[in-house]
Formats: structure tokens, C-alpha cells, sequence
């Protein structure tokens, strides 16, 4: 290399590149200038603008992509009409016997596409590459022992038959005047020659590039050596001169490798890295939090210092959140990148609806439809789309055909839902009928909302273009195919803002950033797998096969992210770097590499301050609930003792005074959902109810094998009547065929227990089944009449002994049935078991004295423990006392009449505990 420029003032990237360019062409109308970008072109001209003395013609700026179309003369494609064309060659290869349609083709091409086009970029003989490409297919199939089975056989064709794919694509799109990005960039490479020939005259300048593919660097020499072309690098010498610093990997190779630099000097390269920089890593919890942080930071800057900063957004879903958190003194903004369609509450409708439409064959899934209702977009369409809700809800229905949701809707002949819900019968002329009418009525809707209306003309322009190359191509057919078009178009389409382009605070992309400067930057979501992204498996090509010809690596790509990022703080003199420190999903909340650099190679001139950020928690004095006992509240209990205090009422009164006031004063239940699996409360009932159907004939009778017998054949005819009565949905298959055979099973496991104690030479003689019981309890002193009711699921005689049983198809311990302390019976929910059982036994009282009997639960998740008892034993001591008398009931009542009289005295709140 000839030598090196050294500049040390403070100008910027392009401002020292102008000046430099004026000294050398006084006539700036005979050049042109190749910018990476076509943003880039942009504020080259504006300093032009800025520094013209006298009027005359600028210079011809361009940027890269604009002049490879120009010297191929071919246009760069759009992904939706290459997805068609490419397939359209596809089909035309014979070598490939097996063809997928279109659907599937979709799901897997945009991959190989990608794979042609880096491989064009990089100019490889396509001969060998598909042959060793197609050898490693066949080498990754030597493990397989017995002969090509047929889909090896094909999937081996199919990688030897993707040359002749390329070659007729690549036919096609000629003949078309079009092609992919790396096509066209071959065919410039190809032609560059021919364009010398006829402007060997002409002057070319080539600025701020980094990372070259093959077909570039071989423009870029070729013009070079006419002598006529130059090219300006933006490094910095710390970074040039360390050979291991990715931010000049690839400069620096271009400056060894080059023959034009055996003679000629780099330009330029600066020195501005090692100045008085302020370095501020900030470690922020959540992408939300970076946004509002941004805020905080800008809400203190000047007017003057806002029109000399830069956000740079290194994950850019963050452009909302950003936009949405800045400050009021932000009076102008420039956003270089567009908002992403697919963020839009508009686009995630239509999403939502195609996918409904794919996946529905006779019956939507209910969330997939009340999701589509729930969304605002249908509130706009369906006045009534509440009501239909809450009846989707009661049916319980977790698939609904078409004519179901008309019929419940109340409107048959209602458009929005023929065309939200109607079967499409997997027509994409319907899809796209449907949606283009359903975007219509949006749009008289939202005339006022100027977002939304911009974002509902993009998609109604998406879909006007799907009806385009419906006309125009044939595969265009099924409602999936509309579905991967749409994702195909929308990923692809951005909202452009509107605003004073070089003036004021810049919100860009790490891409947009190219060749500008900034005093101040702020860089967000500085983290591992972000910047840099870290490897990424989009491609088929294999690692070997890359290496083997030269395409660009993943060290080679971080490398490109690794310039972009050190690029930045060349100038700039105050740096924020922000990161996500939350681990998420594949958020690993780590730190980038960048930011480990910096530290360790902290140069003296730099500043570093670390701070942690966390929003700020008050944890105040926690106000627990207390409500008043008024007139209304009192004659509410007045009507619920008159009825009857059921157990489990009064068990929620000792779990949470709030729980009661709420569930039986106020009435309040939880939210009705669809009941797609069966709940445990549902198999509760289930299990109670086909238990009481069995035995219920056999009350008064003694039990026998044979009796036991014949009432399990027919289990599973009563468990399915059971399921039919209290729960709507199917149960024949997923968890609620499981859930279906668990009851069964306790069932079957509880007559079976029942027959082994008979076959031990037990006698057991059912007494009740079921039965509905209600007794008053004596408290003059409350003033109204207090009764206590419930259902006691069974009551028996074993070997003469009198039981009252419980059942529960939870799991329940022994322990949790043993009494010390009489008055921790309404103090502690964990005696709620106790609590309950013993209620019913004194109800039960009433028709039947209880003289030495017994209660307890029988727990179908415990069953091998039988029958479990209620007892009582002396603190201490392990000696149980397991039969009831008729003091065991005296001590109880007192127990429950004084929760009563706690609950029905007007004096006293419902106070919320403190779980």
C-alpha cells in the first residue's frame, strides 16, 4: 500500500469526502457518485445543497443497486412475483420427478432462492458447486444400511436437479427482463467490460463502502484501473491497524489484495476513535423499559443538541415503543426506516382471519374465532360481536361449523359475517373477495384515524396486488396460498414518515446509519444475538460447502455488523448504549460482545459509566379489604341463613371473609370461558353424579359381589351419560378421552374396593344415597333464623357401624382429618375437610341420632387408603379417637355457631385475610 491519509478535525464522513472531491473534479455534473444506499444519496446531496456558493448541476448520485440494474439492464424482481416465476421453473425441470404444489413449494423455496442469489453475488461456477453440493446430499445418506428406499431416491434427485432449476429460472426471468438480486449482480459483473468500452471517459466515485461481494469487488476494480474512478473507505487507523478488529476485516483485505492499491493510496482513513469520547452502557430490564429510558435521555437535551443526535435502533420492532415514549421538547423527528405493516392491529386481523380459513375444514377451533371477535377491527364491523361472544361461551363448544356462528349471531344474512366466517371452500378468489370487501367497510369506518387509514390502504393495495397475480399465474389457487403471499407481501411493506429529512432528532436502523456522522448516538438492544445477530441457519448451503468456494461466513457477517456499530463512534463524542438484560424466549439477555470490547480495550481519552436500571417499586403498607355490614348486606344473609349456610360456603369464610362476601353476598362468579378440557370441578360432578345413579337403587340393601358386579358393566354407560349431560364438548379423543377413563377408573377402583372388603368378610349396607339435608341452628340472638343444608353423598353401615361419607376426587391425607384444638376448626382452612364432613354429620343427626358413628372422606386419588376417618386426639400424643357421639357434635356446634354468629353480626366487617 502506497500510504495513508490522516484527518484529525471533527468534520463528518461526507463532508471530508466532498472536500476532498472538489479539490480533484471542478465539474461536478461529469460525475457519478455510487452510495450504498439510496438514504445515503439523499444527505450527500443536502450537503452539496449546504455548501454550493453558486447555482449549478450536482453530480449524478446513485446508489449500488441502481447502478448494477443500470449496467445489467435487468430490474431486481419483487419476492412475491419470483416465488411464481420460480416455481413456473420448477416445474419445468425435468430432472426433478417428484413436484411438490404450490403450497408446499412456498414453505421451503425462499430458502434456495436465497442460497442462488448469494451464490450469483459471489460470482461461483455453478458447475462444480451444484455437483459438490449435490455429493454431500448423497454423502449425508451413507449411513442408511438397506437400499434407496423411494423417498431417499427422490430427495436425492431433487439436489441433483437444482442446476437445471437455476438455469431454467434464470431463463425465464431473462426473457422477462427481470431478475433476483444476485442474478443481476452476475450479469452487471458480466457486462462491466462492455460498459467501460463505451464510458471509458467517465468518472465514477465509490463511497463508504465496506463489505463487497465478488460480482462488486469486480465492478469496483475494473472501473479503478480506467484511471477515471475512485473510492473512499470510512475506517478509523486503531481499528485498520489491529488485524484482529472485525470492524476493518474487510477493508483491510481489499487494501492487500487489490492491485489498484500497489499503487495508489487508501482514502481515508481517519483518526478520530481514540478523541474524548463519553461512553454510558445502561443495562435496562425489558424492551420497554429501553424505550422509556430513550425518553428520559432526550426529555434533557437541547434543541440544538437534538438536531445533532442519532437512536439507533438495533432491534427495530422497538420503533413504536420509542416513538410512543418521546419527550414533549421533541418538536422535530426524522425516521429513516419505515413502521413494519405487520405490527398494525389492521394486518394482524386479516393474519388471523386467513389462518382461520386455512385450518378449517368443517369446524373453526373457538379460540381461533373469538380471538377474531374479541380483536377491535370486528367491533368496527359487528355491533353485536359481544353478544355472540357470550353465546359461544354458553354453548361450550370448543369447534363451531359456519352455520352455527350465523345461527347464534342473530344476523344469517349479515355480509361482515359471510365474510368473515362463510367457508371460503379453499378458493383464493373468495379469500381475496372477502377480504377486499371486509377492507372496504374498514375504511368508511375509520376516515377519521389517519394511521389506520394508511395502513388500511396498504393492505387493501397488497390484496388488489394478489388479485393481480391471480390473473397472471396459476398456482394462485388455495386460501394457504393467499395466507403465504400475504406474510410474503406484508413482511416486506413499510409506512414511511413523513418529516424534515436532515434536521432535528434521527430515529434509523444500524443499516440506514451508512456514511452519517452524529455528535450524540443512542444505540438500543446493544445484545448478544441482536449486535451481532450471531449465526443464522436460513440457508441450505452447507458450512463445508461455503468455505470450500468462498461464499461469506457467519465471522464474515458479524464482521459486517461489527463496522457498522464501530463506525458510529468515530465521531461521535457522547454514546449511550442500551441493553435488554431480561432473558425471554430467545432473548438470552446478554450483553453484546461490542460492549465487552469496550471495556477491556478502553482507550484513556474514553469515559465508561455502567448503570443498572430497574423501575422504581413502593412497596407501601398492603391496605387489606374491609367492608361494612349495611342493611342490604344483612338482609342478603338474612336470605342465604334462610336457605341454608351450605358447608362449602362456610369453609370460604375461613379460607377469606372476602372470598364469602364477594361469592355470596355480591353473587359473583369467575369468568365464563369455554370449557374445552374438562375442569376438575366438572369431573367432580361427573364422579358424583354416575356414583349416585349406581347405587342410588340400592339404598336399604345389603351390598353383594354379585351386585358389585353387575353395576361395573355398566360404568362406562352411565360415566358417558354423565359426560353428555355436563360436558358439552367432545371427549372421544385428546385429554378428555384421558379425563373420560380417569373416571372410569375411580369408579371401577371404588366398587372394587367395596367387593375386597365384602370378600374379607365385611358387611356393608348402603343407608342414603345423596340425599338433601337442612338443619336449624339455634340463635335467638342473631334475630332471623339460621339453617345449615348440603347434599351428603352417602351414608352406610359397615358391619353394623354407622358412616357418613364424603367423596373427593382430590387427594386428601389422613392428617388432614385429625382434630387437637377444637377451635382451629374455623380458624385454619386446612381443617376445611373436617369442617365439612362434620356438617354433615350433624345435619344428619336430625333424621338419624348419631350414637358412636363414624365420618370421614373417600378420596379417589387415595383410594388405597380407604376409608379415611375423622378423629380426635390429645396434643401430643398419637392415640386416635375415631367414633362421633353426640359430645363430639356439642363441641363442634359451638364451633359453627360461633362462625355464624361472626358472619351474621352487623358489627362486624368482612375483613380480608392476609394470605
Amino acid at each position: 500500500m502506497g500510504g495513508v491519509f490522516y484527518f484529525y478535525t471533527m468534520q463528518t464522513f461526507l463532508e471530508e469526502t466532498l472536500a476532498d472531491i472538489k479539490k480533484e473534479h471542478l465539474n461536478l455534473s461529469e460525475i457519478t457518485i455510487i452510495l450504498p444506499s439510496k438514504r445515503a444519496g439523499g444527505f450527500l446531496k443536502n450537503h452539496l445543497r449546504k455548501e454550493a456558493n453558486n447555482t449549478g448541476f450536482a453530480p449524478k448520485i446513485i446508489s449500488i443497486e441502481e447502478f448494477i440494474e443500470e449496467l445489467s439492464n435487468l430490474k431486481i424482481i419483487t419476492g412475491a412475483e419470483l416465488l411464481f416465476k420460480s416455481y413456473e421453473a420448477y416445474l419445468q425441470t425435468k430432472s426433478i420427478p417428484e413436484k411438490d404444489i404450490f403450497e408446499t413449494f412456498a414453505s421451503w423455496a425462499n430458502s434456495l432462492l436465497s442460497d442462488f442469489s448469494e451464490m450469483d453475488r459471489y460470482l461461483i461456477e455453478t458447475k462444480p458447486f451444484f455437483s459438490y453440493w449435490e455429493s454431500i446430499k448423497t454423502m449425508e445418506r451413507w449411513g442408511v444400511k438397506d437400499e434407496k428406499t423411494p423417498l431417499i431416491d427422490n430427495y436425492l434427485k431433487f439436489w441433483g436437479g437444482l442446476k437445471e432449476w437455476y438455469e431454467h429460472l434464470r431463463e425465464i426471468l431473462t426473457n422477462d427482463g427481470v431478475g433476483y438480486q444476485g442474478m443481476v449482480y452476475r450479469e452487471a459483473s458480466e457486462t462491466i467490460e462492455h460498459y467501460i468500452a463505451n464510458h471509458q471517459h467517465k468518472t465514477h466515485i465509490f463511497i463508504g463502502f465496506n463489505a463487497l461481494n465478488n460480482a462488486e469487488e469486480h465492478i469496483i476494480q475494473e472501473l479503478l484501473e480506467t484511471g477515471n474512478t475512485s473510492i473512499y473507505w470510512d475506517t478509523d487507523i486503531n481499528f485498520y491497524e489491529d488485524i484482529n478488529h472485525g470492524a476493518s476485516l474487510f477493508i483491510r483485505k481489499y487494501s492487500h489484495e487489490w492491485k489498484y492499491f500497489q499503487k495508489n493510496k487508501l482514502k481515508f482513513i481517519s483518526n478520530n476513535f481514540v478523541k474524548k469520547k463519553d461512553f454510558q452502557i445502561i443495562e435496562v430490564q425489558k424492551n420497554v423499559g429501553q424505550a422509556k429510558y430513550v425518553g428520559q435521555l432526550l426529555s434533557a437535551f437541547s434543541e440544538e443538541k437534538l438536531s445533532k443526535t442519532a437512536v439507533v435502533l438495533g432491534d427495530e420492532t422497538l420503533l413504536i415503543p420509542i416513538l410512543n415514549s418521546l419527550p414533549a421538547n421533541v418538536t422535530s423527528v426524522n425516521i429513516t426506516m419505515g413502521a413494519n405493516l405487520k405490527i398494525f392491529p389492521a394486518t394482524i386481523f386479516f393474519e388471523m382471519i386467513l389462518a382461520l380459513h386455512c385450518n378449517a375444514i368443517k369446524f373453526y377451533y373457538h379460540k381461533e374465532v373469538l380471538v377474531i371477535l374479541k380483536h377491535p377491527m370486528t367491533s368496527s364491523l359487528l355491533p353485536n360481536a359481544d353478544l355472540l361472544l357470550e353465546k359461544i361461551t354458553l354453548e361450550n363448544s370448543s369447534h363451531i361449523k359456519a352455520s352455527e356462528l350465523f345461527q347464534l349471531s342473530g344476523e344469517p344474512n349479515s355480509d361482515v359475517m359471510e365474510w368473515l366466517f362463510k367457508d371460503w371452500q379453499d378458493s383464493s378468489k373468495n379469500a381475496l373477495d372477502a377480504c377486499i370487501n371486509l377492507l372496504l367497510n374498514l375504511q368508511k369506518q375509520f376516515q377519521e384515524n389517519a394511521v389506520e387509514r394508511v395502513v388500511l390502504f396498504h393492505l387493501y393495495s397488497i390484496f388488489k396486488k394478489m388479485e393481480a397475480l391471480q390473473d397472471k399465474f396459476p398456482y394462485l389457487t388455495s386460501v394457504k396460498t393467499v395466507h403465504l403471499l400475504f406474510t410474503e407481501l406484508i413482511a416486506s411493506t413499510t409506512l414511511d414518515f413523513e418529516g424534515d429529512a436532515y434536521n432535528g432528532l434521527q430515529i434509523m436502523g444500524v443499516l440506514e446509519t451508512r456514511l452519517l456522522d452524529f455528535e450524540n448516538i443512542i444505540i438500543t438492544s446493544v445484545n448478544e444475538g441482536v449486535l451481532p445477530s450471531g449465526k443464522s441457519n436460513a440457508s441450505a448451503i452447507t458450512y463445508d460447502l461455503k468455505q470450500q468456494f468462498g461464499l461469506p461466513l457467519y465471522t464474515e457477517k458479524d464482521a459486517i455488523y461489527t463496522y457498522h456499530f464501530y463506525r458510529l463512534l468515530h465521531r461521535a463524542t457522547n454514546i449511550s448504549l442500551l441493553f435488554n438484560n431480561h432473558s425471554e424466549g430467545i432473548n438470552s439477555g446478554e450483553k453484546s460482545r461490542f460492549l465487552l470490547q469496550l471495556e477491556i480495550e478502553k482507550k484513556e481519552s474514553h469515559t465508561l459509566e455502567k448503570s443498572v436500571l430497574s423501575p422504581k417499586i413502593i412497596i407501601g403498607p398492603r391496605q387489606l379489604k374491609k367492608i361494612n355490614k349495611t342493611p342490604a348486606v344483612m338482609e342478603r344473609l338474612r336470605e342465604i341463613a334462610g336457605k341454608g349456610f351450605s358447608p362449602s360456603a362456610l369453609t370460604s369464610y375461613i379460607r377469606n371473609p372476602i372470598d364469602f362476601y364477594f361469592q355470596k353476598i355480591l353473587r359473583l362468579q369467575e369468568l365464563e370461558e369455554i370449557e374445552e378440557t374438562v375442569a376438575a370441578n366438572t369431573l367432580g360432578t361427573i364422579v358424583h353424579n354416575s356414583l349416585e345413579k349406581l347405587y342410588k337403587p340400592l339404598e336399604g340393601f345389603e351390598l353383594t359381589i354379585e351386585i358389585l358386579l353387575n353395576k361395573k358393566k355398566n360404568i362406562e354407560a352411565e360415566v358417558t351419560r354423565q359426560f353428555q349431560k355436563e360436558f358439552k364438548g367432545n371427549f372421544s379423543k385428546g385429554k378428555n378421552l384421558i379425563t373420560f377413563e380417569v373416571a372410569k377408573r375411580y369408579i371401577s377402583n371404588f366398587i372394587d374396593h367395596e367387593i375386597a372388603e365384602i370378600k374379607n368378610g365385611n358387611q356393608i349396607k348402603i343407608v342414603q344415597i345423596e340425599t338433601d339435608i337442612q338443619v336449624e341452628i339455634p340463635l335467638p340472638e342473631i334475630g332471623f333464623p339460621i339453617k345449615i343444608a348440603g347434599k351428603v353423598d352417602r351414608v352406610d353401615e359397615f358391619n353394623g357401624q354407622m358412616r357418613i361419607i364424603d367423596y373427593k376426587t382430590g387427594f386428601v391425607n389422613p392428617p388432614d382429618l385429625e382434630v387437637v384444638h377444637w377451635n382451629e376448626i374455623i380458624l385454619d382452612y386446612k381443617y376445611s375437610k373436617t369442617f365439612q364432613v362434620l356438617a354433615y354429620v350433624l345435619m344428619m343427626n336430625k333424621e338419624i341420632p348419631i350414637q358412636n358413628a363414624e365420618a370421614g372422606i373417600i378420596s379417589f386419588k387415595n383410594m388405597g387408603n380407604g376409608f379415611l376417618k375423622f378423629a380426635t386426639k390429645e396434643f401430643g400424643k398419637k392415640a386416635k379417637d375415631q367414633t362421633i357421639t353426640q359430645e363430639t357434635l356439642e363441641f363442634y356446634s359451638m364451633e359453627l355457631k360461633k362462625l355464624i354468629t361472626e358472619i351474621c353480626d352487623p358489627a362486624l366487617p368482612f375483613i380480608e385475610k392476609e394470605l
